[in-house]
């Protein structure tokens, strides 16, 4: 049964949401589902902005053939190859002989890579500021090279000041009966997730990010219409400031996270306890994480967020014992910038974890390391509670408490 969305007098929503999946793109956790957004626009023509994951195939066919109502279909933008959004492709090419594939040149090398149909009969190329019109609507199609593959665009209809933003401000998570922000507490229950997807999705690209954001600045934005998650109408404003942040490496919030790792309970009772005295110190909103028991995802979008970032963990096969290491692969691969440490080495007879974790550290421009002095040999003892407060006041002077 088709289950379609009047956005406005002519622009309808087709997507639909998996709840049954576990990890997105087999990395991630999504407790709450996932969303595949897909619109369309019944003009003089008709035109498809992409379409969705092949798991939610016959619920978008049936939304499509609904929402046309008889008509054919005229255009259809591809945006994102991703196959999330790409994967339906072939068949509405197959069904709808008349249309024609807006995209990117190097969309149609991809589109070559995942499917067999001859795209070059079909396609209609464009690059930066090219426009095409429907009719009463002119969209205009702007590059976002590397947000986050290198053929993606965005499209922006200059009649209903909407902008079709590819992966650009989605989130994690499912659209449960409420298609736009403005209808849930969007900045109280999902923020957060859109947050995570940023960082985790687009986190490394934040040049390519800024590139976008100063484009989108030139235009007058009433709604914002990603590929996954709710559609934006009350807080543009708000999420293209937290886009502004995230991509430039810039906190959110002058704050600390606590990720640890700890085999037999040495390593966290000393962050309980450092916890407990930057508490006593005044500081509000700690963050703590054993990062062999929560996804690096979730630890990730917390450093993105906060200013800094204490890395407390074991020497482990004489390296960083590994779940620890993983996350700070992650924040490699995402290309954190502009943070401050403390680093905390563990190790019963030789633990040489700590100047690792510098090296690795040393590859994230403007990392900063505040205190790396304390090394605990298997558990903290008492005369290392004065080098505690040590840490403690320098993190405090750090944040100008």
């Amino acid at each position: 049964m088709y289950n379609i969305r009047k956005i406005n007098e002519d622009l309808i929503y087709l997507g639909c949401s998996d709840r049954k999946i576990n990890l997105f793109e087999s990395a991630y956790p999504v407790k709450d589902g996932m969303a595949y957004n897909s619109y369309l626009i019944k003009d003089e023509k008709t035109i498809l902005f992409d379409t969705v994951d092949k798991i939610c195939a016959e619920q978008f066919y049936e939304n499509l053939n609904k929402a046309l109502d008889g008509r054919s279909l005229d255009y259809l933008v591809v945006q994102h190859m991703e196959p999330d959004h790409c994967a339906l492709l072939e068949e509405v090419v197959k069904t709808h002989k008349n249309i024609k594939i807006i995209c990117t040149a190097k969309t149609v090398s991809m589109i070559k890579q995942f499917f067999n149909f001859d795209i070059d009969s079909i396609v209609q190329i464009v690059k930066e500021g090219d426009t095409l019109s429907t009719g009463t609507h002119e969209f205009q199609f702007i590059m976002a090279p590397m947000v986050h593959w290198p053929e993606v665009m965005v499209t922006y209809d200059k009649k209903d000041k909407i902008l079709f933003s590819a992966d650009a401000f989605g989130s994690f998570g499912a659209i449960n009966g409420n298609l736009f922000d403005n209808e849930v507490n969007w900045k109280r229950d999902y923020l957060d997730e859109a947050r995570r997807y940023y960082t985790n999705i687009v986190g490394k690209y934040g040049m390519q990010v800024q590139m976008l954001l100063k484009k989108a600045s030139d235009l007058d934005i009433k709604m914002l219409c990603p590929l996954h998650g709710l559609l934006i109408k009350e807080n543009i404003s708000l999420f293209i400031e937290k886009y502004d942040k995230w991509s430039s490496y810039t906190p959110e919030e002058n704050g600390i996270i606590i990720a640890y790792s700890s085999v037999y309970g040495g390593t966290e009772n000393a962050v309980n306890i450092l916890g407990a005295k930057l508490a006593d110190k005044g500081i509000k909103n700690i963050k703590m994480f054993d990062v062999s028991m929560t996804h690096p995802s979730f630890v990730l979008s917390e450093a993105f967020k906060n200013s800094h970032i204490i890395l407390a963990t074991t020497t482990y096969n004489a390296g960083i014992f590994e779940s620890m290491e993983t996350f700070l692969h992650s924040l490699i691969s995402h290309n954190l910038q502009n943070r401050k440490y403390v680093i905390i080495q563990n190790g019963s007879w030789a633990p040489s974890c700590g100047n690792q974790i510098k090296e690795m550290l040393n590859k994230l421009k403007g990392s900063e390391i505040l205190d790396d002095s304390i090394c605990i040999k298997s558990t903290l003892k008492e005369e290392q509670l004065a080098d505690m407060d040590n840490v403690v006041n320098t993190i405090a002077k750090s944040l100008n408490l």
